[in-house]
């Protein structure tokens, strides 16, 4: 066991420590450039989604809204909590202002991957559709690429179906023992009845859930922070200020100064919004709609919805409190953001950051899941492992949670997440050029008068794309 945590130890270092973070962060910037600023350019366009303009005309397909908040289901989770949390407590608060700028450069980034994701996606027999990076390498590059999509689907597996999963579990029963008393073992086993109801549906219930969970728990955690700004109205001004002089050094806030603050604030903000790693296009690839940029748009609506509005409700709840004291030990995590809440409003709010933490983690759960689905049926398509796939799941779980010690088991999570992240970059620089040409397409005919534009695939004989998801069907 100590070999293997060492050599995982290696990998996280070699992408995580050293290449991955800085890699993002200019990739996407590169992205932005040849882009034309995609992401302020279309930024309006993006709320076009929650308003059901752009859904689809099938009733039984999936819209480009519920795709949208699968993925803010999934994006959003315990990191917005706990992460936000630990990178003020390491970073000061400075942290924040560099998450918000790696979501801007996260946005045009996610909108590429997942306007190839759509591109490339496949209509089975049923009528859903599934890709994701793993269908955009196979039929983007060739099957020649056989090993890079075989490497991308374990990785997604045991990083996200797998060991996200457990600590997610993990999160829901510590909270529910701190705040209510409730055993872990109880607690696991209704999350793991629960979520095992809801991954047996497949993608439609998964999708009708999220589309009833991710606004009740976006919009109450945004009504919360906003009641919290509006009580420390006056001290707003001097957060806002601590913000962006800790960002750039004027203040130091904790030990390491602006360097900690950038550190902190690049890796938990990609961390948090996964713009960029190849888990989110995934889902992007399961809404029928019109043309691939239009939900590569909606995405980009997710990052933003991730780190700008979710991840800044904790951060304001946090620096508008009296729990944060800049440099303390021993307090990060969910356990400041919950002392900072109670000094808001008292102690009954813990039972209302429990409900919160457990509609956040459920909404990732099930998205993790569909992500590990989507990656098996790119190396099997039976479908008794795929039930296999599911029992585990739930089991994972629910032993996440009876277990706390269980997650240590889970520490390849994050090395696997980064060799997942560096196959789907070295895959995205490689179709750039496609996605160039369809975001070329998009503006072309959005400049002739087309309100809502839509792909024709005589346009990209060429590529190997499936003629029957691009029938023109997803219209008003």
């Amino acid at each position: 066991m100590g070999f293997l945590q060492s050599f995982f130890g290696l990998i996280g270092d070699l992408t995580w420590g050293w290449a991955l973070s800085p890699l993002l962060i200019v990739f996407g910037l590169f992205i932005t450039l040849l882009t034309g600023f995609v992401q302020f350019r279309f930024f309006k366009r993006m709320f076009r989604v929650l308003s059901g303009k752009n859904q689809s005309h099938d009733p039984n397909a999936i819209s480009a809204r519920e795709a949208l908040l699968i993925s803010v289901g999934g994006r959003v989770g315990g990191g917005n909590i706990a992460g936000v949390a630990v990178a003020i407590s390491l970073g000061g608060p400075g942290a924040v202002f560099w998450m918000w700028a790696v979501a801007l450069v996260g946005m045009a980034t996610s909108l590429v991957e997942c306007s190839l994701a759509q591109l490339y996606k496949r209509r089975e027999p049923n009528g859903d559709f599934r890709g994701g990076p793993a269908r955009a390498i196979l039929h983007g590059l060739g099957p020649e690429y056989r090993g890079l999509i075989v490497v991308y689907a374990v990785c997604l597996i045991a990083a996200f179906a797998l060991g996200f999963n457990a600590f997610q579990g993990n999160t829901v029963a510590g909270a529910m023992q701190d705040s209510m008393g409730i055993d872990r073992v109880i607690s696991g086993a209704v999350l793991a009845v629960i979520a095992g109801f809801i991954v047996f549906g497949g993608i439609h219930r998964i999708a009708k859930t999220a589309d009833v969970v991710v606004p009740i728990m976006a919009i109450g955690y945004i009504a919360m922070a906003l009641l919290v700004i509006v009580l420390n109205i006056t001290s707003l001004p001097g957060v806002l200020y601590d913000i962006v002089a800790n960002a750039f050094g004027w203040e130091q806030a904790v030990g390491g100064g602006m360097g900690a603050a950038l550190a902190q604030g690049l890796q938990r903000g990609l961390f948090s919004n996964e713009a960029g790693l190849g888990s989110a296009p995934n889902v992007a690839a399961t809404a029928d709609v019109r043309h691939p940029i239009s939900q590569g748009i909606t995405q980009s609506l997710s990052v933003f919805i991730d780190t700008i509005f979710i991840c800044s409700c904790t951060a304001f709840i946090i620096l508008l409190g009296d729990a944060y004291v800049p440099g303390a030990e021993g307090v990060d995590g969910i356990v400041l953001t919950q002392h900072s809440l109670v000094s808001h409003f008292g102690n009954w709010v813990a039972y209302l950051l429990s409900f919160m933490i457990l509609l956040f983690a459920f909404s990732s759960i099930i998205y993790n899941y569909y992500l590990g689905e989507n990656a098996l049926t790119v190396l099997t398509e039976s479908p008794i492992a795929l039930n296999i796939l599911r029992v585990v799941v739930i089991g994972i779980v629910f032993l996440g949670a009876s277990a706390p010690g269980a997650t240590s088991v889970f520490f390849f999570s994050d090395p696997m997440m980064g060799i997942l992240a560096v196959v789907n970059l070295v895959a995205l620089m490689m179709m750039l050029p496609t996605a160039l040409r369809l975001l070329r397409d998009f503006r072309a005919q959005l400049a002739a008068g087309v309100d809502r534009p839509l792909l024709n695939p005589d346009d990209y004989a060429d590529l190997d794309i499936d003629r029957t998801a691009w029938t023109g069907e997803a219209k008003d």
